[in-house]
């Protein structure tokens, strides 16, 4: 196996980074772990950068797709 220190989300559909965004939420809110909700905001953080948008308006956008 080889080493890698980083993973590409490029291969990601929109529809499924949608469901690993929504499912750091709900395992953050229902065991009090806060370094799920931390991975998933800084998950968030970073995609709406690289989307150039709000983290809110990225949000929506991966709604759409539902």
């Amino acid at each position: 196996m080889e080493e890698f220190s980083k993973i590409s989300f490029q291969e990601i559909s929109k529809r499924d980074m949608l469901i690993i965004i929504k499912a750091l939420e709900y395992t953050g809110e229902n065991t009090k772990i806060p370094s799920f909700i931390e991975l998933k905001d800084s998950i968030v953080k970073q995609l709406s950068t690289l989307a150039n948008s709000t983290e809110e308006e990225f949000l929506e956008y991966l709604q759409e797709f539902r």
